[in-house]
């Protein structure tokens, strides 16, 4: 008997009557069920996935694209396949919206579909050589200024020698599956979500060397806050996939290259990357 997971983002599904019209639907085809509605921490789900590692047939996220971030970060130990099914507005991430559902629910349990690997990051927040946050993220992880609109200084290291020293708002480091996120709202490319690259875009930057830099999955990344001289130190912070948060100090660094682990995610449709993104951008 197949088994799924589901994740629900219930403010999106309100009474959760999406989920249980999907609980209805996958049963009534043989399937057996289990549903997630309640934010989970990172830490419980390794427990409440543990006997699940193997043996789920997939995980079907219901929400946006934040949903499904948090989900494929949390569970990516599990090796879980994962399937976005979009209840929110605009979504790069999810693969089914709410007037396909039945017949994409057909699919999936005939296993009409492919998985594909996409990339993470991980990255490490370091104070005087100690180590104060380490996770993951599947679209980005950020820089950003964290109180008055002042610029904050910054420098980027790869592979231990400096490419640039920053007086910017900020600074994207993306996957290619994060380069339809804030990477493209502040100018980065678009990259096709199964390459092996990693972007950076500075976040309007104070000089006319304003241009995103693409590297090497393999190549390593170090971000060292600086205090400048000039006037009080910004706060700053850095943040993994627009939800986890850790406030950065002069000096502190983060770390961050290619994880050893992938998210996978169930294809169902022919059509390619390029034809959603060309719909998407029509429709913007």
């Amino acid at each position: 008997m197949k088994h799924y997971i589901v994740v629900t983002n219930k403010w999106k599904d309100p009474g959760l009557v999406m989920t249980e019209e999907i609980r209805r639907y996958l049963e009534k085809a043989g399937c057996r069920v289990t549903v997630y509605a309640d934010e989970i921490r990172a830490q419980d789900w390794k427990v409440l996935l543990g006997e699940e590692k193997g043996k789920a047939s997939g995980m079907l996220v219901l929400g946006g694209d934040g949903t499904l971030l948090r989900a494929a970060r949390d569970t990516v130990e599990s090796n879980i396949p994962v399937l976005g099914i979009n209840l929110g507005t605009l979504g790069y991430l999810t693969e089914v919206e709410q007037k396909n559902l039945f017949p994409s629910l057909d699919r999936l349990v005939e296993g009409s579909y492919e998985v594909e690997d996409r990339m993470l990051l991980s990255g490490q927040v370091l104070s005087g050589g100690e180590l104060l946050m380490d996770s993951r993220a599947l679209n980005d992880i950020t820089i950003t200024r964290n109180g008055h609109l002042q610029m904050l200084s910054f420098q980027i290291f790869v592979n231990g020698k400096l490419l640039k020293e920053y007086q910017a708002d900020g600074m994207i480091v993306a996957t290619p599956t994060g380069s339809t996120g804030y990477n493209l709202s502040a100018g980065g490319p678009i990259v096709e979500p199964s390459a092996q690259v990693i972007v950076l875009t500075p976040i309007c930057a104070h000089t006319l060397q304003t241009r995103s830099v693409i590297l090497r999955a393999e190549d390593k990344i170090m971000i060292r806050a600086r205090e400048r001289e000039d006037r009080e130190a910004q706060p700053m912070e850095v943040c993994f996939d627009g939800s986890q948060n850790r406030m950065l100090h002069p000096k502190d660094e983060v770390h961050i290259t290619r994880s050893h682990r992938y998210t996978s995610f169930i294809k169902l449709k022919e059509t390619s990357f390029m034809d959603v993104l060309g719909r998407k951008m029509r429709e913007q």
